[in-house]
């Protein structure tokens, strides 16, 4: 269908309009010019014709003729194929006499009285002369020249009336030739008007088409270059900004890579030391009773830094995985509501959170990584919030659409937007729903785009907290990489609540491979505050 704000459109509306207005000026201005040309030579030649035959045959005759010899002056001044005449004088009787060539086609009645009195009326300066007047009048829808004048010196007075039938028919002919040369001027504006518009927009939608490309990601797209106008500046311009865009993309992805290397590296050699570390300060916690009562504070404070600098660093660990894109999903069938159970019995929160969830949902996925979901959600309620904590577990019909993670990258600074994860696709099994509320301040509404972000915090002032920073984007991420998704917002009473919407997949040979450790589906995410991936760990309020 054809878009009406088409450039094109316009550009064939924009040409043919133009077109349009100075054919139609032009044929105009030529009609007009023709049509005075074609009736002033044609009324000159008759009235010029009509003079001379008036004095040849009518100024002879006598003062006060008769009717008879006016007829035959008539005749001799009229005919069929010039003209019709009527002649009008007084006879010796003073009787008015009217003498017309042809009474069936013109009388004194088809002269109009204004005609009339024009003929009649002697010249102001010298009332012996009178002059030819004439006018154009229109009879039963036919066009005549009707003209009159008067013998000087109280000679007779001659009409006389010419059809312009011949003149309309040959002004009629060259209104429909310009009407069709407006036409042909007009289809021919319009296909010069669609061949410049192919010309013109063609590298344009190529721009167009490059600039998605570029776009969706393929940043070694190019426009192909040809000539000096305007067009292929733009094309160029295009090239340059391509290229910039690409060595810039470029350097970033090299540097993010670097960074995640980094990040990797300094986890994976953290590791040993922070092995004997831990050993060591283990040791010295069941030695604490034993140690001097000035020293005992002191160790215990580096178990405690230990211990978190010990999840920090496993925390970064899970981090480069989803970053570099190798998590892997070890799905089972499993009760969600048996799963959110273990997950506090195993952290001590059973006394702490009002649990609704009711037995036999079954769903298809990685229990540990549900584990860390539930443990940050939680475990976010119980710092930040207030009580009391309520878990929330429900079934709901499959959803639709897609939901993309975005925020910091692992340096933070990207922003690593998430690619694409698909709601509940198990045969229409529908989604898993855990909502995870409390009652406490709830998250201010700048925070909220933010909650998902790696180390924001809403309160800058607090630059040190018992969580990593990274908790609640762990658990974004694991919701992703199950094609679910977390969303986080105030309750209509006040506190926040956290939904976390998980799909139900079907047992199927898919799973048994994903339990042997295939990927399904995942990506970069931006992060987010909260706690860290074993359940320990601050948010983002």
């Amino acid at each position: 269908m054809v878009r009406w704000t088409s450039l094109r459109l316009r550009l064939v509306a924009v040409f043919a309009a133009v077109a349009l207005t100075a054919a139609v000026s032009v044929s105009g201005i030529a009609y007009w010019l023709n049509r005075d040309a074609v009736l002033t030579r044609a009324q000159n030649s008759v009235l010029n014709d009509f003079r001379d035959s008036l004095q040849r045959n009518a100024a002879s005759l006598p003062v006060g003729p008769t009717c008879e010899s006016l007829n035959t002056a008539a005749a001799r001044i009229g005919g069929p194929d010039t003209y019709q005449v009527v002649l009008i004088d007084t006879t010796r009787d003073n009787a008015p006499c009217a003498a017309p060539s042809n009474r069936d086609v013109f009388t004194l009645d088809n002269v109009p009285e204004q005609l009339q009195r024009a003929v009649n009326t002697a010249d102001g300066k010298d009332h012996n002369r009178y002059h030819l007047r004439w006018m154009r009048i229109s009879i039963q829808s036919h066009p005549y020249l009707v003209a009159g004048a008067r013998i000087n010196g109280n000679g007779p007075t001659g009409y006389m009336l010419k059809s312009l039938d011949a003149e309309r028919k040959d002004l009629n002919s060259l209104a429909w030739s310009l009407g069709i040369a407006t036409l042909l001027a007009l289809v021919g504006a319009a296909l010069l008007a669609q061949a410049a518009g192919s010309t013109v927009l063609r590298p344009v939608r190529r721009l167009g088409e490059a600039a998605q490309r570029l776009g969706e990601g393929h940043l070694d797209t190019r426009l192909k270059v040809s000539g000096t106008d305007e067009l292929a500046e733009m094309s160029r311009t295009f090239n340059n900004a391509a290229e910039a865009l690409e060595s810039r993309v470029e350097e970033l992805s090299a540097r993010e890579a670097a960074s995640r290397r980094f990040v990797a590296d300094m986890s994976h050699e953290l590791r040993t030391p922070l092995t004997a570390i831990t050993a060591v300060t283990d040791v010295l916690e069941d030695e604490a009773e034993a140690l001097d009562p000035m020293i005992a504070p002191a160790v215990r404070l580096v178990v405690s830094e230990t211990r978190r600098l010990n999840e920090l660093v496993e925390t970064l660990m899970e981090v480069t995985r989803f970053d570099a894109g190798t998590a892997k999903l070890r799905v089972d069938e499993v009760d969600v509501a048996d799963m959110v159970m273990a997950c506090m019995d195993a952290r001590a929160w059973v006394d702490s959170v009002e649990l609704d969830a009711p037995r036999g949902l079954l769903a298809t996925l990685d229990p540990r990584r549900l584990d860390v979901i539930m443990a940050n959600l939680i475990g976010n309620a119980l710092k930040h919030g207030g009580s009391p904590v309520r878990v929330r577990l429900r079934k709901e019909p499959a959803g639709t659409g897609t939901s993309t993670g975005s925020g910091s990258g692992a340096n933070g600074t990207g922003n690593g937007t998430g690619t694409g994860y698909g709601s509940a696709d198990g045969d229409g099994d529908g989604d898993v729903v855990i909502e995870v509320s409390d009652h406490g301040p709830g998250i201010p509404e700048d925070v909220l785009p933010h909650v998902f972000d790696r180390f924001y915090k809403a309160d800058a002032s607090r630059a040190r907290s018992e969580g990593s920073g990274l908790g609640l984007s762990i658990a974004m991420e694991n919701a992703h990489i199950h094609g679910g998704d977390i969303t986080a917002a105030n309750g209509p009473d006040g506190g926040a609540v956290f939904t976390l919407r998980l799909p139900i997949r079907p047992r199927s040979e898919e799973d048994d491979d994903e339990r042997d450790g295939r990927t399904n589906g995942s990506g970069t995410s931006g992060g987010s505050a909260g706690s860290g991936t074993n359940g320990s760990g601050g948010g983002a309020r």
